[in-house]
Protein backbone atom coordinates (compact mmCIF):
# COMPACT_ATOMS: atom_id res chain seq x y z
CA UNK A 1 0.00 0.00 0.00
CA UNK A 2 0.83 3.76 -0.69
CA UNK A 3 0.97 6.86 1.77
CA UNK A 4 0.80 9.90 0.01
CA UNK A 5 2.25 12.82 1.20
CA UNK A 6 0.34 16.09 1.33
CA UNK A 7 2.69 18.69 2.17
CA UNK A 8 1.61 21.89 -0.42
CA UNK A 9 -1.34 21.46 -0.08
CA UNK A 10 -3.18 25.11 0.11
CA UNK A 11 -4.93 25.92 3.34
CA UNK A 12 -8.23 26.35 1.59
CA UNK A 13 -8.34 22.97 0.08
CA UNK A 14 -7.05 21.33 3.58
CA UNK A 15 -10.17 22.91 5.08
CA UNK A 16 -12.70 21.15 2.62
CA UNK A 17 -10.88 18.34 2.58
CA UNK A 18 -11.55 18.23 6.69
CA UNK A 19 -14.98 19.12 5.64
CA UNK A 20 -15.55 16.24 3.82
CA UNK A 21 -14.47 13.88 5.81
CA UNK A 22 -16.80 15.25 8.60
CA UNK A 23 -19.42 14.30 6.57
CA UNK A 24 -18.39 11.17 6.17
CA UNK A 25 -18.57 10.45 9.40
CA UNK A 26 -21.64 11.98 9.93
CA UNK A 27 -22.65 9.51 7.08
CA UNK A 28 -21.70 6.83 8.69
CA UNK A 29 -18.14 5.58 7.59
CA UNK A 30 -16.33 4.60 10.70
CA UNK A 31 -13.18 2.81 9.33
CA UNK A 32 -10.35 4.69 10.35
CA UNK A 33 -8.43 3.84 7.49
CA UNK A 34 -10.37 4.83 4.87
CA UNK A 35 -11.05 8.05 6.41
CA UNK A 36 -7.48 8.72 6.57
CA UNK A 37 -7.01 7.64 3.10
CA UNK A 38 -9.98 10.05 1.74
CA UNK A 39 -7.99 12.92 3.44
CA UNK A 40 -4.72 12.10 2.17
CA UNK A 41 -6.19 11.92 -2.01
CA UNK A 42 -6.38 15.12 -3.70
CA UNK A 43 -9.55 15.15 -4.82
CA UNK A 44 -9.15 18.39 -6.77
CA UNK A 45 -6.32 16.89 -9.20
CA UNK A 46 -9.11 14.30 -10.49
CA UNK A 47 -11.66 16.98 -11.80
CA UNK A 48 -10.93 19.36 -14.56
CA UNK A 49 -9.67 22.94 -13.41
CA UNK A 50 -12.97 24.17 -13.94
CA UNK A 51 -14.98 21.82 -11.05
CA UNK A 52 -11.57 22.18 -8.73
CA UNK A 53 -13.87 24.53 -6.52
CA UNK A 54 -16.77 21.64 -6.30
CA UNK A 55 -14.06 19.11 -5.67
CA UNK A 56 -14.69 18.12 -2.17
CA UNK A 57 -18.81 18.45 -1.93
CA UNK A 58 -20.64 15.17 -1.74
CA UNK A 59 -21.71 15.20 -5.30
CA UNK A 60 -20.70 13.05 -8.56
CA UNK A 61 -19.22 15.00 -11.16
CA UNK A 62 -18.19 14.69 -15.01
CA UNK A 63 -14.80 13.63 -16.10
CA UNK A 64 -15.78 13.99 -19.74
CA UNK A 65 -16.42 10.93 -22.49
CA UNK A 66 -19.89 10.46 -20.80
CA UNK A 67 -18.13 9.24 -17.47
CA UNK A 68 -18.47 10.70 -13.75
CA UNK A 69 -16.25 10.69 -10.41
CA UNK A 70 -18.09 8.85 -7.65
CA UNK A 71 -19.44 11.19 -4.71
CA UNK A 72 -17.04 10.88 -1.64
CA UNK A 73 -19.54 9.23 0.28
CA UNK A 74 -20.00 6.13 -2.49
CA UNK A 75 -16.49 5.60 -2.88
CA UNK A 76 -15.80 5.73 0.79
CA UNK A 77 -18.96 3.24 1.19
CA UNK A 78 -17.77 0.72 -1.54
CA UNK A 79 -14.38 0.53 -0.15
CA UNK A 80 -15.18 -0.01 3.59
CA UNK A 81 -18.24 -2.49 2.51
CA UNK A 82 -15.05 -4.30 0.48
CA UNK A 83 -12.54 -4.65 2.70
CA UNK A 84 -14.88 -6.33 5.56
CA UNK A 85 -12.92 -5.42 8.46
CA UNK A 86 -9.98 -7.63 6.73
CA UNK A 87 -6.72 -6.54 4.83
CA UNK A 88 -7.07 -6.29 0.98
CA UNK A 89 -3.86 -7.77 -0.67
CA UNK A 90 -5.05 -8.15 -4.63
CA UNK A 91 -8.26 -5.79 -5.75
CA UNK A 92 -9.17 -5.65 -9.42
CA UNK A 93 -11.09 -2.59 -10.24
CA UNK A 94 -12.90 -2.11 -13.21
CA UNK A 95 -13.14 1.35 -14.10
CA UNK A 96 -10.36 3.36 -13.74
CA UNK A 97 -12.03 6.63 -14.67
CA UNK A 98 -9.81 9.45 -13.61
CA UNK A 99 -8.12 7.54 -11.00
CA UNK A 100 -9.74 8.62 -7.92
CA UNK A 101 -10.84 5.81 -6.70
CA UNK A 102 -7.84 3.77 -7.77
CA UNK A 103 -5.70 5.88 -5.30
CA UNK A 104 -7.88 5.87 -2.28
CA UNK A 105 -7.70 1.80 -3.09
CA UNK A 106 -3.62 1.97 -3.37
CA UNK A 107 -3.96 3.38 0.33
CA UNK A 108 -5.32 0.16 1.56
CA UNK A 109 -4.09 -2.88 -0.46
CA UNK A 110 -1.12 -4.23 -1.15
CA UNK A 111 -1.81 -3.97 -4.79
CA UNK A 112 -4.15 -2.54 -6.96
CA UNK A 113 -4.89 -4.03 -10.76
CA UNK A 114 -7.04 -0.93 -12.39
CA UNK A 115 -9.01 -1.46 -16.05
CA UNK A 116 -10.38 1.44 -18.24
CA UNK A 117 -11.72 0.89 -21.38
CA UNK A 118 -11.35 4.48 -22.25
CA UNK A 119 -8.27 5.44 -23.94
CA UNK A 120 -7.86 9.03 -22.99
CA UNK A 121 -9.27 8.37 -19.59
CA UNK A 122 -6.65 5.18 -19.28
CA UNK A 123 -3.80 7.35 -20.18
CA UNK A 124 -4.97 10.57 -17.99
CA UNK A 125 -5.16 8.45 -15.11
CA UNK A 126 -1.99 6.38 -15.17
CA UNK A 127 -0.24 9.97 -15.92
CA UNK A 128 -1.39 11.56 -12.96
CA UNK A 129 -1.54 8.49 -10.29
CA UNK A 130 2.16 8.51 -12.06
CA UNK A 131 2.60 11.86 -11.13
CA UNK A 132 1.50 10.85 -7.62
CA UNK A 133 4.22 8.54 -6.82
CA UNK A 134 1.66 5.68 -6.01
CA UNK A 135 3.56 2.60 -7.24
CA UNK A 136 0.95 -0.36 -6.06
CA UNK A 137 -1.03 -0.32 -9.28
CA UNK A 138 -1.19 -2.06 -12.48
CA UNK A 139 -2.76 -0.39 -14.92
CA UNK A 140 -4.77 -2.18 -17.92
CA UNK A 141 -6.74 -0.88 -21.88
CA UNK A 142 -9.13 -3.18 -22.01
CA UNK A 143 -12.30 -4.39 -21.87
CA UNK A 144 -13.69 -4.57 -18.11
CA UNK A 145 -16.37 -7.47 -18.67
CA UNK A 146 -13.34 -9.79 -19.64
CA UNK A 147 -11.29 -9.01 -16.15
CA UNK A 148 -7.57 -9.38 -15.60
CA UNK A 149 -7.50 -13.26 -15.61
CA UNK A 150 -3.37 -13.29 -15.35
CA UNK A 151 -3.16 -11.75 -12.66
CA UNK A 152 -6.15 -13.44 -10.73
CA UNK A 153 -7.19 -14.64 -7.86
CA UNK A 154 -8.44 -11.15 -6.25
CA UNK A 155 -9.51 -10.73 -2.63
CA UNK A 156 -11.21 -7.95 -3.64
CA UNK A 157 -13.31 -6.49 -7.00
CA UNK A 158 -14.82 -3.24 -7.47
CA UNK A 159 -16.77 -2.20 -10.12
CA UNK A 160 -17.28 1.18 -11.10
CA UNK A 161 -20.17 0.66 -13.57
CA UNK A 162 -23.56 -1.15 -13.77
CA UNK A 163 -24.57 -4.16 -15.71
CA UNK A 164 -27.20 -5.66 -16.09
CA UNK A 165 -26.21 -8.64 -14.41
CA UNK A 166 -23.08 -9.78 -12.51
CA UNK A 167 -20.69 -10.91 -15.19
CA UNK A 168 -19.23 -14.72 -15.18
CA UNK A 169 -15.72 -13.94 -16.07
CA UNK A 170 -15.11 -11.71 -12.77
CA UNK A 171 -17.06 -14.11 -10.73
CA UNK A 172 -14.34 -17.01 -11.54
CA UNK A 173 -11.31 -14.29 -10.89
CA UNK A 174 -13.02 -14.31 -7.07
CA UNK A 175 -10.58 -16.16 -4.61
CA UNK A 176 -12.48 -18.23 -1.70
CA UNK A 177 -13.42 -15.52 0.82
CA UNK A 178 -12.89 -12.52 -1.88
CA UNK A 179 -15.29 -9.74 -1.90
CA UNK A 180 -16.94 -8.26 -5.14
CA UNK A 181 -18.86 -5.00 -5.03
CA UNK A 182 -20.91 -4.15 -8.21
CA UNK A 183 -23.45 -1.86 -9.61
CA UNK A 184 -26.62 -3.83 -11.01
CA UNK A 185 -29.15 -2.62 -12.76
CA UNK A 186 -27.69 -1.39 -16.10
CA UNK A 187 -28.63 1.82 -18.09
CA UNK A 188 -29.59 4.26 -15.34
CA UNK A 189 -33.18 5.68 -15.44
CA UNK A 190 -35.72 7.77 -13.69
CA UNK A 191 -36.39 5.27 -11.73
CA UNK A 192 -33.01 4.60 -10.44
CA UNK A 193 -33.00 0.54 -10.44
CA UNK A 194 -29.55 -0.43 -9.48
CA UNK A 195 -28.88 -2.26 -6.61
CA UNK A 196 -25.35 -2.29 -5.23
CA UNK A 197 -24.49 -6.02 -4.58
CA UNK A 198 -22.23 -7.80 -2.41
CA UNK A 199 -20.51 -11.04 -3.56
CA UNK A 200 -18.63 -13.12 -1.30
CA UNK A 201 -17.26 -16.01 -3.32
CA UNK A 202 -17.56 -19.15 -0.82
CA UNK A 203 -15.86 -22.76 -0.71
CA UNK A 204 -19.33 -24.19 -2.34
CA UNK A 205 -20.69 -21.06 -4.25
CA UNK A 206 -20.94 -17.17 -4.03
CA UNK A 207 -23.14 -14.84 -1.38
CA UNK A 208 -25.03 -12.61 -2.64
CA UNK A 209 -26.43 -9.43 -0.77
CA UNK A 210 -28.47 -6.69 -2.04
CA UNK A 211 -27.40 -3.24 -0.12
CA UNK A 212 -28.74 -0.07 -1.59
CA UNK A 213 -30.33 1.73 -4.29
CA UNK A 214 -27.45 3.62 -6.38
CA UNK A 215 -26.48 5.57 -9.59
CA UNK A 216 -23.86 4.51 -11.67
CA UNK A 217 -22.74 4.93 -15.61
CA UNK A 218 -23.74 1.58 -17.46
CA UNK A 219 -21.20 -0.77 -18.14
CA UNK A 220 -19.85 -1.26 -21.34
CA UNK A 221 -18.09 -3.65 -23.31
CA UNK A 222 -15.48 -3.32 -25.43
CA UNK A 223 -12.60 -0.77 -25.80
CA UNK A 224 -12.97 2.89 -26.87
Amino acid sequence: MTVLHTEGIGMTSRRTRERMIRRLEEQGIKNADILEAMRSVPRHLFVDDALASRSYEDTALPIGYGQTISQPYIVAKMTELLMLERPLKKVLEIGTGCGYQTAVLAQLAEHVYSIERIEPLYQQAKALLTNLQIKNISYLYGDGYLGWPEKALYDGILVAAAPAEIPETLLKQMAVGGVMLIPIGGKRNEENEQILKRVTRTSSGYDIEELEAVSFVPFLTGVN
